[in-house]
């Protein structure tokens, strides 16, 4: 039987590790539950990354080694209970060293996704990283893999861990990767393999020779200056912009090729076309062509394409006051437009969405977004919008911002919007 790395760390978290958790920390045995189904992948996908960068191969080989005894149930019982030795401490250094400044936003995250305390969020993280690297750790002693076969192994597994990342928890995003995808790519990048089999569990590697391959990395590279050139010049002759749509767990280009803004507390200023969308019950709306009206419509009219919870897409004349939740006058007739759109389609369902920059405390900035997800929620139900079409608001803060704190404001605002999520149509 073929080695399941992501089970074999799952069947680690048995019903007592999850009751002691719950008794221990005060929380559900549901959040628990939960939490510990994001946490399991999420380390798991911090390794892969790791994994990704040149030379990185033996010092995470010795590291998992390392922590292979802490791979069962009593040592993260033991934890919880705060006689582990010093194993919460040894998880908190584990997750510097995948995540470096990013544990405090995958904290956040994992919180806000399994409705737990963030105390609680961070102790389950730190008791659970000793023991799920722990797994790797014994498999790789236990086959004396080498740094070469370690990394095999892992690109093997990395699909099947990548898929077990809820929708809810964009690590791509705090990893500061376009999409999950582009990590397993970086992994197999290094490992150039004509073949990779495994023989009595461990992983022989046959590397690739890199002259015979080299003219076609040349010919890609020349594709991809090709497209580039062509998108450039197509992107300065229409005067567009890709539309960028923000879902739970990636971000993706698509839907309309039209010039958009993001939510910002100034008001953006931009040229663009102004178009009439027509409703299902006659309704004409005064909108921009690529605008958030327009795609919804084109959306909810398109049969061939499922709602979900990865469907997203942007409010493009959405302001507030500054620093505050309070929507600006201006606002309302895009609140106006959009409640139309959902009185045409009753059946249509959607959720908010609250997200910031990473200026400031990321504590006041979840905050902040969820205060005015909920402030569009209100201002939606005002404007005459079945509640029932209402499934709430929710704020996820800074934990999806892709701009540093540090950079200019014309990157940062990209950052600051609220979205609509189409859960059904």
């Amino acid at each position: 039987m073929s080695f399941d790395l992501l089970e074999s760390a799952k069947s680690i978290f048995n019903n007592n590790v999850v009751s002691q958790a719950s008794s221990q920390l005060g929380e559900s045995e549901g959040g628990i539950q939960k939490a510990i189904g994001g946490i399991i992948p999420v380390v798991l996908t911090g390794l892969l990354n790791k994994a990704g960068s040149a030379g990185s191969a033996g010092g995470l080989l010795d590291l998992v080694k390392g922590v292979a005894g802490d791979a069962n149930p009593s040592a993260i019982t033991g934890a919880l209970q705060g006689g582990a030795g010093g194993l919460l401490s040894k998880g908190a250094d584990l997750l510097r060293s995948l995540f470096g400044d990013k544990v405090n936003a995958i904290i956040g995250m994992l919180a806000s996704y399994a409705g737990i305390k963030e105390s609680s969020a961070s102790t389950l993280l730190q008791s659970a990283a000793p023991a799920t690297l722990g797994t790797v750790g014994q498999y790789a002693a236990q086959n004396n893999l080498s740094p070469n076969s370690f990394l095999s192994l892992l690109d093997s597994q990395k699909d099947k861990i990548l898929g077990a990342i809820p929708g809810g928890l964009n690590i791509a995003g705090v990893l500061g990767l376009a999409n999950i995808g582009d990590l397993g790519k970086k992994l197999g990048g290094l490992l150039h393999l004509d073949t990779a089999t495994t023989t009595g569990g461990a992983v022989n590697i046959k590397p690739e020779a890199r002259s015979s391959n080299r003219w076609v990395w040349s010919l890609l590279l020349i594709l991809v200056a090709i497209i580039l050139l062509w998108y450039l010049m197509r992107g300065c002759g229409s005067g567009k912009h890709d539309n960028t749509v923000i879902t739970d767990s990636v971000t993706t280009s698509q839907l309309a090729d039209s010039a958009t803004m993001s939510v910002t507390e100034g008001g953006p200023v931009v040229t663009r076309e102004s178009i009439q969308v027509t409703l299902p019950d006659g309704t004409v709306l005064d909108a921009y062509k690529g605008g958030i009206e327009d795609q919804l419509v084109t959306f909810l009219k398109d049969d061939s394409r499922p709602a979900g919870k990865d469907v997203w897409f942007d409010f493009d004349n959405l302001n507030f006051k500054t620093g505050s939740a309070e929507l600006t006058e201006e606002s309302m007739k895009q609140v106006g437009n959009i409640a139309a759109i959902m009185k045409a389609f009753p059946k249509a369902k959607i959720k908010i969405g609250g997200y910031t920059d990473r200026t400031g405390d990321s504590t006041l900035n979840l905050k902040l977004s969820k205060d005015r997800a909920e402030s569009v929620v209100t201002a939606l139900k005002n404007s005459k919008t079945d509640t029932k079409q209402l499934l709430g608001a929710e704020g996820y803060g800074s934990q999806f911002a892709k701009a540093a704190a540090t950079a200019p404001d014309e990157e940062k605002k990209k950052d600051r919007h609220i979205s609509v999520s189409v859960r059904e149509k």
